[in-house]
């Protein structure tokens, strides 16, 4: 992983370069005053639209480097695989606490003399704390900092880890355990964030699929790591493995991830009064911020998308083991958990190829638009998978075990597939987040996160009544149902995204108050701007990576 990653940063940037030597006649600086105006939008948002704004080659080729971006090289190359390792790391601890006690449940509703139902419900608790903790979180990121919020956030989890291997009631289980997902989602939050910060947004793509498979394999391999733990052990075990492994990623953090934020916006307020930067902090880190950008229709409808994806995931590993069990007369929850490797190796098969993908069809539009890049053209790569590909494999998989035909190998290939085709649309939906409000990354990574979990929430609660009412093809049916709606979502904000998203700008922006209010609210990608112009090191940076203090005094010596 770390050397494909390392090489597929290392090859984009070098066609860059060697594109840009090739040709004298590019574009390389901005020269005058007016050539800065003419591109001030695209340097400090790397996302607008203008074909201005794009450096361009005589003969058309488009190269995949573009003005501003030397504020992507603060951090190395090894560093930022590093980085993207760690958060992924961190980013697998939550969802697979979602999902490890599944395999478990019966053997956790005896220890507290409840039911299943019951015990799923605690899931849906952990669940709705997932979908809360990002309206939190990503302002949080914005005004403190990547770094310091994902230690805060590391600790909390690792205590309430804790707190739930040894919880004595059924009451505080169920607080425990979802109070924990507070402070683990943070990791699946800043993880985009940073991979925003530091690696140029023709790069994203392709990180992002690593950075995803933590959070997808996870919830995949929770089940069958529960199954092996309860056969052979307490379930309170795979707490105690969870507590362990949340101390593991919080030393991760402190050890390797650097601040990657470009600037943090809580240095605004040093000229304000205690209580007038309190009550602008308040507002801040409000989740209003992120609530509001569902005002924005090409927003709602990606995150709509994404929660589909969240939707067909839960909904299909949350009953495997009062399903597939009985179909396949099985009694042992580490056989049923082998079930869940079949979705497992799918997102580690997806991996290899789904961040690539979005990346690639990102510059085959590139290249059609003549070197304009919208964001919106990235959302083309899901529209394969979300329209036909994970339909009709749930609509195989429901309908086989519903009518007991087919045997084995048919509902694990089903899975299987459905775990590729998953890793082939994430990676799109969850960088578009970042492309499309630069500067907001965070609050509208927070949007889709939101949704998603909301929705795996709702699955996690329902699955196992829906199907016992309507049985498990029907139920495959509506997620089929659900899926084709979503694409035909996105569809719609390919088409008319980027009208959608101007019009809600015009109407949302207004004059500032004053000039410390706009001081105050200064957009971080405006400092981007700076820096790119006159090539100086970021503080944020340069307090937290060594590697780039040691350059800067190469160049003062």
């Amino acid at each position: 992983m770390l050397k494909t990653l390392h090489d597929s940063h290392d090859e984009i940037s070098s066609s860059a370069m060697s594109e840009t030597e090739s040709s004298p006649r590019i574009a390389v600086r901005v020269a005058t005053q007016e050539a800065i105006n003419r591109t001030t939008s695209h340097i400090s948002g790397h996302d607008a639209f203008e074909p201005a704004a794009t450096i361009t080659a005589p003969d058309g080729n488009v190269p995949y480097r573009e003005a501003g971006d030397e504020i992507f090289d603060k951090v190395s190359s090894r560093r930022k695989v590093a980085i993207v390792t760690v958060l992924s790391f961190g980013a697998f601890l939550s969802p697979i606490s979602s999902t490890s006690v599944l395999a478990a449940t019966p053997e956790v509703a005896k220890t507290y003399n409840s039911t299943g139902s019951i015990i799923n419900l605690s899931n849906a608790a952990y669940m709705i704390v997932m979908a809360l903790s990002p309206l939190f979180w990503g302002p949080m990121s914005q005004v403190y900092g990547r770094r310091s919020v994902t230690l805060s956030s590391s600790a909390i989890f690792f205590l309430l880890s804790l707190a739930t291997a040894l919880a004595p009631n059924l009451a505080s289980f169920i607080v425990f355990r979802a109070a924990s997902a507070f402070g683990g989602t943070a990791f699946i939050l800043i993880g985009p964030a940073c991979i925003g910060d530091i690696y140029r947004p023709i790069e994203r793509g392709a990180a992002m699929g690593w950075f995803l498979t933590g959070t997808l394999v996870g919830p995949a391999f929770g089940p069958f790591l529960g199954g092996i733990i309860v056969t052979y052990s307490s379930w309170r075990s795979i707490f105690w493995l969870q507590t362990g492994l949340a101390a593991a990623g919080a030393l991760g953090v402190y050890f390797v991830v650097c601040e990657t934020a470009h600037h943090l916006k809580i240095n605004d307020l040093k000229s304000l009064s205690g209580k007038k930067r309190a009550l602008k902090i308040l507002g801040m880190i409000s989740p209003m911020r992120v609530l509001r950008l569902f005002q924005f229709f090409n927003i709602a409808l990606v995150a709509c998308g994404s929660a589909s994806l969240t939707w067909n995931m839960y909904s299909l590993l949350t009953p495997i083991r009062y399903v597939l069990n009985p179909r396949f007369k099985l009694d042992s929850p580490l056989l049923s958990g082998l079930f869940y490797l079949a979705p497992g190796f799918g997102y580690l098969v997806g991996t290899f190829g789904g961040g690539h993908w979005a990346d690639m069809m990102a510059k085959r539009w590139i290249k059609r638009r003549g070197g304009v890049r919208i964001p919106e053209d990235r959302l083309r790569s899901t529209l394969p998978f979300m329209g036909a590909i994970m339909p009709g494999s749930m609509l195989v998989y429901g309908w086989t075990v519903d009518r007991e035909v087919g045997g084995i190998p048919v509902p694990v290939i089903a899975m299987f597939v459905q775990g590729v085709a998953q890793l082939f649309c994430f990676p799109s939906y969850n960088t578009y987040c970042l492309d499309v409000m630069p500067g907001q990354g965070a609050e509208v990574a927070a949007t889709n996160f939101f949704a998603r979990y909301l929705v795996g929430c709702i699955a996690s609660a329902v699955v196992l009544p829906a199907v016992e009412a309507v049985g498990i093809g029907w139920f495959s049916t509506i997620s089929a149902v659900y899926l084709i709606v979503s694409a035909l979502a996105t569809m719609a904000a390919i088409r008319w995204g980027k009208g959608w998203r101007e019009r809600t700008q015009a109407r949302l922006e207004g004059p500032k108050e004053n000039e410390n209010e706009a001081k105050v609210d200064h957009d971080m990608d405006t400092d981007r701007y700076k820096s790119a112009q006159i090539l100086g090191p970021s503080s944020a940076f340069v307090r937290s990576c060594p590697e780039q203090q040691s350059r800067d005094m190469g160049r003062e010596t």
